[in-house]
This record gives structure tokens, C-alpha cells and sequence, in this order.
């Protein structure tokens, strides 16, 4: 299996997006198609380490994939990004030898990772459990009521936090590599959404069983602040910048079309399009610019815990979901009713639905939330 991609193998990738996005769309189910490709292509080790067999490409080099990716089916770059936040997570703060022997396996066979950090009455606040690890000598078991573990059913790992004992207060963390079969999900809820609905993210009732040596060596709030947190809403930028790409490529098409009609008079469109640019570039600035600053101090725990480095990523979120919203809604505009019909090569309505999906899915009210608390202590610059 090829663990290192070159441009054809993504150009394969992305055809394989591209031929089932719609049925992935309509009937709400897991884009296999299109993991087994990216699988296939090594995209789901992308973000480890050569030492272990990975590609070893950096946050940019990720969010360039996530960006193509997200051109073609949104919900299946959502799931590329949420498995390399959790990867990520691993490369950073997987302190053992265990988890130098899991990087090795998961590079070599690419199964998927999947996320459980939010938990039924805390609010939305991943940053708190009322689940624990409970221990019985090097053996520990965790039970968490899950609102929603995207693609959980077809994960074989899922990352869960909780408390580091029963004993903790709720914000002391720790972040739990739970492996099938010694984690079942029960399923407790739907994913019958508006947009996103290949990433099939119902809630579930978490049971799992493991050994001491499948917690992370640093606490969660770390790994969060230094990790987690960056790269999902760098990499979540990107999904959504190609869903704009993908909107403006429909609507530059349709001015194009408006102009062959009256040679030699630009249409009214032309305008439209042309200020349309003028966001899409900010948000191009939005993404890339916050994947370099990461870059820039990855190395330094002190700048990445820092409150004045919390509120740009969490701004970074908030910018890119409002960006894309506005892209494909003003792209729609210029479309007209051809962007309006569901059964054209001018159709938004998927990518209309997947921008709105940004704003609610880890909801910006919540993330502004958390911001308003920062500017109380934070200085700005």
C-alpha cells in the first residue's frame, strides 16, 4: 500500500470524490468510495512522521489536500480533516512506546481515526467531562454518552476525553485511544442533516475497555491548545475554502456563458464575479495564513498556550465559516435559477447547504462564547 502521494494519485482521488458526491449527498451515507481511495492514495497517513511510515506532510501540505478535496465532496474532506486532527494529536503528544508502535500501525494500514470530545449535558464545553477513566490496576475502562462522534460506525479508532479519574475535577482531561473491538458504540440518534451528510454524525453510548498505555501522555487541555484545536480549524478552513472554490468555478462558468451570448459586452455578472474574488481571496489569506503562523511556533507550547494565539485560531473558525457562507450564497446569485435547479452542471444547492453546515456544526456562537471570556485578560495586539 502506498503510503506517499504524488499529483496523479490525487488526481484519482479527487475523480472518485467527484463521481459519488451527489449520491453521498442524497441518501446521507459514508463516502466508502472515497476513503477506500484516499486510503488507497495514502492520504490517511499523510500527517505522520516518515520515521513511521507517513508522508510527513505539514499543516499546509494538509490543507492544500483538504482544500481539493473539499472542491469535490465536502463531506468526505470533513472526514479527511477530523482523522488528522485526531492523528495529529497522536504525532504530538503520544508519548510512549505504544503509541510509537500505533503511529507505525496506523500508517501502515490507515484505518480511521474519529473524534469524541463532546459529551451529552457539559454544554458543548470540550473542554470539561462528567465521564472518568476508572482503573483496575493497568486496565481501565470509560463510559461517555456521546451527542456525536462523526463517522463513528466506520472508525476503528475513536479518541475520547474524560476525566483523568473519578476523583478529577472536570476540566483535568485526558485523551483515550479506544480501539475496536474494545469500544462499542451504541448507537443513540440520526444524522439526517442539511448539509454534511456523508460524514453520518449520530450521537452514540461509549463503552470501551484498555490498558493504561492507550492514554495520551499529556493532558488534554495541552493537547487541545497545542494540537487539536489548530489543526481542526486550520484544516476546517480549508474543506470549506473548496467548497467556495467549487461555488465560484460554477459561477465563473455561468458568466462565461452569459458573455458568449453578447460578444464584446461584458454581462453585469462580470461584476458580481469580480467583487466575489475580492472574498475568496480573503479567505484563501484566512486559511493559509493561520496554517503558516502554526508552523511558525509548533515548537513552542508557551506561543501556542498563549490567550492572545487562542483567540486568532478560534477567529480563524469564525472568519473561514462566515467567508464560505457568503462565497456560495453570492456565487448562487450570479448562477441565478441555474444555481437554483437541483439537476444542472450550475446546481449550488449541495454546496449551499455544506457552507451553512460550518457555522452550526461546532457553532460560532459557542466559539464567540469562549472569545468574549479571552478579551477580559487579553491585551491584543
Amino acid at each position: 500500500m502506498t503510503t506517499v502521494y504524488d499529483t496523479m494519485a490525487m488526481s484519482d482521488v479527487l475523480a472518485v470524490l467527484r463521481e459519488h458526491a451527489d449520491s453521498v449527498d442524497r441518501d446521507g451515507r459514508f463516502p466508502s468510495e472515497s476513503v477506500d481511495a484516499m486510503r488507497k492514495a495514502g492520504l490517511l497517513a499523510a500527517g505522520i512522521p516518515t520515521e513511521f511510515g507517513g508522508s510527513g506532510r505539514s499543516l499546509t501540505e494538509l490543507a492544500h489536500t483538504a482544500r481539493a478535496l473539499g472542491a469535490e465532496c465536502a463531506s468526505s474532506a470533513m472526514i479527511f480533516v477530523m482523522h488528522q486532527s485526531q492523528v495529529l494529536s497522536i504525532v504530538r503528544h503520544g508519548k510512549s512506546d505504544a503509541m510509537t508502535a500505533l503511529l507505525e500501525r496506523l500508517a501502515a494500514e490507515q484505518p480511521l481515526v474519529a473524534s469524541a470530545t463532546t459529551e451529552i449535558n457539559i454544554g458543548g464545553d470540550v473542554r470539561t467531562s462528567s465521564c472518568a477513566v476508572k482503573y483496575d490496576g493497568e486496565h481501565i475502562t470509560l463510559s461517555k454518552t456521546a451527542p456525536v462522534i462523526s463517522y463513528g460506525e466506520y472508525a476503528q479508532f475513536v479518541l475520547a476525553t474524560a476525566r483523568r479519574s473519578e476523583d478529577s475535577p472536570p476540566s483535568d482531561q485526558v485523551l483515550v485511544v479506544c480501539e475496536k473491538p474494545n469500544v462499542e458504540l451504541r448507537r443513540t440518534g440520526d444524522w439526517d442533516t442539511l448539509g454534511f451528510r456523508g460524514t453520518c454524525s449520530p450521537g452514540f453510548q461509549l463503552e470501551a475497555t484498555a490498558t493504561t498505555s492507550n492514554i495520551l501522555g499529556d493532558n488534554y487541555g495541552d493537547i487541545s491548545s497545542q494540537t487539536m484545536l489548530p489543526a481542526a480549524h486550520v484544516l476546517w478552513g480549508a474543506a470549506w475554502l473548496g467548497i467556495a472554490d467549487a461555488a465560484i468555478t460554477k459561477a465563473r462558468k455561468s458568466v462565461r456563458k452569459a458573455a458568449s451570448r453578447t460578444p464584446g459586452v461584458t454581462p453585469p455578472s462580470a461584476l458580481r464575479l469580480a467583487e466575489l474574488y475580492v472574498v475568496h481571496e480573503q479567505l484563501v489569506d484566512t486559511v493559509f495564513g493561520a496554517a503558516a503562523k502554526y508552523e511558525a511556533i509548533a515548537d513552542s507550547p508557551a506561543e501556542l498556550g498563549a490567550i492572545g494565539f487562542a483567540v486568532k485560531i478560534n477567529n480563524v473558525k469564525v472568519t473561514a465559516s462566515t467567508l464560505v457562507i457568503d462565497i456560495v450564497g453570492k456565487a448562487l446569485q450570479i448562477c441565478g435559477i441555474s444555481g437554483y435547479r437541483q439537476d444542472g452542471d450550475l446546481s449550488i444547492g449541495r454546496h449551499l447547504r455544506d457552507a451553512h453546515g460550518s457555522a452550526i456544526m461546532v457553532s460560532n456562537e459557542r466559539i464567540l462564547g469562549h472569545n468574549s471570556q479571552l478579551a477580559l485578560v487579553y491585551k491584543g495586539k
